[in-house]
């Protein structure tokens, strides 16, 4: 068992995504899901012949979500504890395990919208990440949409580094460059990026950027903050975050972002 699969079997997804900060994550995610689904929707398309290939799906949140909606959904996930979980809700998704890298059961151009939101954030090398792209992108049909995540450098280092106090320690051990960029390894089951990086990585991919968005802002920052407001105050939270998730001056500084890319 690899330290991922390890990390998942204790780590509950669900309960993350459950909690306020993640559901305004996965709120906002939903809407440019739609939005997007919509698009293909409005060419004519059938709801139930609209496909979605949702790469790391977890425990399902996303997929099975979506496949009750009507869509045709395909899961494709790593670790087994997961995939068992996924499997036993009852769903029409088609769930297999596999890997980001090699998507060797999927055939070419299947796919109007390719979610990717789990695999970049425990791909460590350019090269790695950058074949997960390309795996999601042959996949995808042209003209269709690919939506990666990423978890973003800064929220990594203002949390672990300063909030939680380990920053001589990171300095010690070089997991910071001197421009405060974080160097992570497999041991540290995540790795963070900056808004450069994901622009590299599209150019070699060939992708073509439709929005980049932040999905969470500051709700990880303040997770105590969130958990004491009323519903009403939450619910205009999460309306504050979807007004501002697609301004660039706030990009960087979330927990994650949300690439929106064309397939050309």
């Amino acid at each position: 068992m690899t330290e991922l699969e390890e990390y998942y079997n204790k780590f509950n997804e669900e309960k993350r995504l459950d909690s306020r900060h993640g559901q305004v994550e996965y709120r906002v995610s939903m809407k440019y899901i739609h939005e997007y689904l919509n698009e293909r929707e409005s060419t004519g398309i059938p709801r139930s012949q609209v496909k979605v290939l949702d790469i790391g799906a977890g425990t399902g949140r996303y997929s099975v979500a979506l496949a009750d909606e009507g869509y045709d959904v395909t899961a494709v996930e790593l670790v087994k504890y997961n995939l068992g979980i996924l499997k036993k809700k009852a769903s029409t998704v088609k769930a297999m395990q596999g890997n980001a890298l090699k998507l060797k059961k999927l055939e070419s151009d299947c796919f109007d919208v390719t979610l990717l939101f789990g695999p970049m954030y425990h791909l460590f090398s350019h090269e790695d990440k950058l074949c997960a792209l390309r795996e999601a992108k042959r996949v995808t049909k042209r003209g269709g949409v690919i939506m990666a995540a990423y978890c973003m450098n800064e929220y990594g280092v203002i949390t672990y580094a300063f909030k939680e106090k380990h920053i001589l320690e990171c300095v010690e051990n070089n997991r910071l460059t001197e421009d405060f960029h974080t160097v992570s390894d497999k041991k540290e089951l995540y790795d963070y990026v900056r808004v450069e990086d994901i622009d590299a990585l599209n150019d070699e991919a060939g992708l073509e950027r439709i929005k980049l968005i932040s999905p969470d802002g500051a709700a990880n920052y303040i997770r105590q903050f969130l958990n004491s407001l009323t519903d009403d105050e939450f619910e205009y939270f999460v309306r504050y975050q979807m007004s501002v998730c697609e301004r660039q001056d706030l990009i960087g500084a979330g927990a994650h972002t949300v690439d929106i890319l064309r397939c050309v």
